[in-house]
């Protein structure tokens, strides 16, 4: 355990979850600093090569790093990767938060930079699936890569990120550490470099690596639409190990044509970019790119751009490997979850293309409503529960197809082990398959069945029957998360009131569609409401115990901001968020409250819902002016 007498830095986020400190990145959307160099319509500067980190080695003293007291030093039981310093972020064993930050100016006239970092990570935890001490890397804003306990090896890795999408703007280079009170990690950083190359003046041959800065001309309407995904795979043994192949159709609905899309990946985040547990290859239908975004987006250059309402195919080979934890995509032992793992495109509206990194302490799943049909080949010893309506066939000698079918779903997943399973049919007709991994008792799974029933025929009267006609739950109590939901299946906890809240989200996100990285609330407040609705929970009073952290704390959010205060997301997106509908429900009247959100489920079923529309939808269902409402309980959008 490493131990130091200097004072802990007062304010550390939650356990196991990072707090980011970055200055704005110049040329996003919100965020501030000077543009990038050049004046529209100038020709591009010539590209000198340039390393534009100072003292990446650590070698001379602190400058120009801000960091923690104590964070840049020598010995102490690590080691430089060359040198003597390095930056030794964590370490201590007891809640702790460590920063490192550096201002770059990233100069014009290049076409390509590449950010390397070393880094060394050893760490005293012994747990093999849950993530309790973390350090994220970003440029700006934008969150480069998260790393944990879990990916703690002997030596120093070196680390690199594609960056060119920066250049030209001045940014921060940022890393943040936090350690929970339990065993010690440390984050050990050496021999940072950002180096640019390439002419400015050569077109790029393969797809841009970030959304464009400008969206499409005067054109909000969401494209790619209308997806539909065929996929066949099968397993080795264990279920870990899954290839085969993937096709996805889809149509141009923008009045911009279509010359390329993006698949997210995004489990890619749970591997160390490029070593990537999802890999794409053989691509037929276009030209592929590079991935980017912590290797969780691949940008795709289409054969042929698509007009308004011309529509088109790509394809290629899928291999998944699923590593080791009890996570929403990991396998627990013999048990396999495979959460987010097929890759889903991405969408462009006016806004441009939705290219948001993953997070691990929330959602940041944005798709259209999809067609998907899968074929899942594997061992027969080994169910496999998954998202839509699944047939089970022989496959070859001792194998099994099972084959699930799924209409207007916005992503898929699935499961393999040899669970035990109870089923059962709510009153409303909607089929629920209870799996459990072993050492939950069949009286728990009971206990769960009775809670989906109970829970889909709650939120189905309120809002609108359940369309998909089964839902599978999956029940391990050594989920880190508690619960996660997919289309149709989710995983949880034994626990009750988290299974009726992930069977919420099959209206709240499932259903009604949202942008669930920037909107977060409104599929994680609604899911909650809901929840206390199906539990018979009024939540009086609850308003009364809000106590804002800061003035920039909003229950609209984005995952941005939540990830930076990590600690408060849970309070305010969940509690607050649900009280603020609870209040709005005392204010318009139980029944106008209760037709509004029917109403409004209607109006979105399979679409997207925008806080501003849920925001004029509530409006028209009262003559009280809401103004000051949302003021108060600070819902913006």
């Amino acid at each position: 355990m490493r131990k130091r007498l200097v004072s802990l830095m007062a304010g550390a986020g939650a356990a196991g979850f990072a707090v980011a400190v970055s200055l704005g990145v110049a040329g996003v959307a919100g965020a501030t600093g000077a543009g990038p160099a050049g004046a529209p319509g100038a020709a591009p500067a010539a590209c000198t090569p340039t390393q534009v980190v100072g003292n990446g080695g650590f070698e001379n003293g602190t400058s120009p790093w801000t960091a923690s007291s104590g964070v840049i030093t020598t010995g102490g039981g690590q080691s430089a990767h060359t040198g003597s310093s390095f930056a030794w972020l964590n370490g201590y064993g007891s809640t702790h938060t460590d920063s490192l930050s550096q201002s770059l100016a990233i100069p014009a006239g290049c076409s390509a930079a590449s950010l390397t970092v070393w880094l060394h990570i050893d760490t005293d935890e012994t747990t093999t699936t849950t993530a309790y001490d973390k350090l994220t890397a970003k440029l700006g804003t934008s969150t480069l890569a998260t790393y944990s306990n879990l990916n703690a090896a002997s030596g120093y890795v070196q680390r690199t990120f594609d960056v060119s999408s920066f250049i030209g703007q001045n940014v921060s280079l940022a890393f943040s550490g936090t350690e929970d009170s339990g065993q010690q990690t440390s984050f050990v950083i050496d021999d940072v470099a950002l180096n640019t190359s390439g002419s400015g003046t050569t077109p790029p041959t393969t797809p841009p690596t970030t959304p464009p800065t400008s969206p499409p001309p005067a054109d909000t309407t969401r494209t790619p639409a209308s997806p539909g995904y065929t996929v066949s795979l099968s397993s080795d043994a264990t279920g870990v190990t899954w290839t085969g192949h993937e096709s996805v159709t889809f149509t141009n609905a923008s009045s911009s044509a279509l010359t390329n899309v993006y698949l997210r990946l995004w489990d890619n985040y749970h591997g160390s970019c490029p070593s990537t547990p999802i890999t794409v290859t053989n691509v037929t239908g276009g030209t592929a790119g590079s991935l980017s975004v912590g290797c969780t987006a691949l940008g795709i250059t289409l054969a042929s751009p698509l007009a308004q309402g011309q529509s088109g195919t790509i394809g290629f080979d899928l291999k998944i490997v699923v590593p080791s934890g009890a996570d929403r995509f990991g396998h627990d032992g013999a048990f396999s979850f495979v959460g987010n793992a097929l890759p889903l495109l991405a969408i462009r509206d006016g806004s441009g293309w939705h290219l948001d990194p993953y997070t691990n302490n929330g959602e940041a799943f944005y798709s259209l409503a999809a067609d998907f049909h899968v074929t899942l080949d594997h061992p027969s010893n080994l169910l496999v529960p998954a998202t839509g309506t699944s047939v089970d066939t022989p496959g070859t000698s001792g194998r099994t197809v099972t084959t699930a079918t799924a209409t207007k779903v916005r992503d898929f997943a699935w499961a393999a082990g040899a669970f035990s399973k109870v089923s059962g049919t709510s009153s409303g007709g909607v089929k629920v398959n209870v799996y459990a991994v072993s050492g939950i008792s069949s009286a728990n799974s009971q206990a769960m069945l009775t809670a989906s029933t109970a829970a889909l025929d709650a939120h189905g009267g309120r809002f609108g029957a359940y369309p998909y006609g089964e839902v599978d739950a999956v029940l391990d109590n050594n989920f880190w998360f508690g619960g996660m939901e997919y289309p149709g299946f989710v995983l949880d906890l034994v626990d009750k009131t988290a299974l009726t809240h992930e069977l919420g989200h099959q209206w709240w996100y499932g259903i009604v569609g949202d942008d669930e990285y920037n909107s977060p609330w409104l599929d994680e407040s609604f899911a909650d409401y809901s929840t206390d609705l199906a539990l018979g929970k009024t939540g009086t009073n609850c308003w009364s115990s809000v106590s804002w952290a800061s003035s920039s704390e909003r229950i609209t959010n984005s995952m941005a901001y939540w990830d930076a205060h990590s600690s408060r997301y849970s309070t305010v997106v969940y509690g607050y968020g649900k009280c603020a509908l609870h209040d709005l429900r005392r204010l318009i009247g139980d029944s106008a409250m209760t037709t509004l959100l029917r109403s409004y489920a209607q109006a979105h079923w399979y679409g997207v819902s925008t806080t501003a529309e849920f925001k004029a939808a509530a409006q028209a269902a009262t003559s009280t002016d809401l103004t000051s409402f949302w003021s108060t309980h600070r819902i913006d959008g």
